[in-house]
């Protein structure tokens, strides 16, 4: 997970891609929205190199909350892992926020469940 305090550019979103394929061996599907930086040209540019044909995008419809796994991870860790947590700056929100992920990433069955609720199959 990448947290920034500023919207993601689309310079951004390559260097996630790069990310994955450095750390995770192996084929990628990445699902996301119809968010414009996922369309700007640094992102076509990036898919027409050679590394990207281990990357297979999905998007899902222009606005479909109920259709995305990750609103319901979202909520998850804000009423779950940080419902109680009040914090003074934004570094440890940060740091709280990574100790949640990092809880929620044993916890299977609420991530599949997150899936399961928009209708996927896991």
């Amino acid at each position: 997970m990448l947290v920034h305090d500023h919207p993601y550019t689309s310079p951004e979103i390559v260097r996630f891609l790069e990310h994955l394929l450095r750390h995770i061996p192996g084929k990628h599907l990445v699902i996301w929205d119809g968010a414009p930086i996922h369309r700007g040209q640094p992102i076509k540019d990036f898919l027409a190199q050679d590394d990207a044909a281990l990357i297979r995008l999905e998007q899902f419809p222009g606005y479909a909350p109920d259709l995305n796994p990750d609103e319901g991870i979202w909520n998850y860790l804000k009423r779950v892992e940080l419902g109680n947590v009040c914090c003074q700056n934004l570094a440890q929100l940060r740091h709280y926020l990574r100790l949640a992920t990092a809880r929620l990433r044993h916890k299977h069955s609420v991530i599949q469940g997150c899936a399961r609720e928009c209708g996927y199959g896991v």
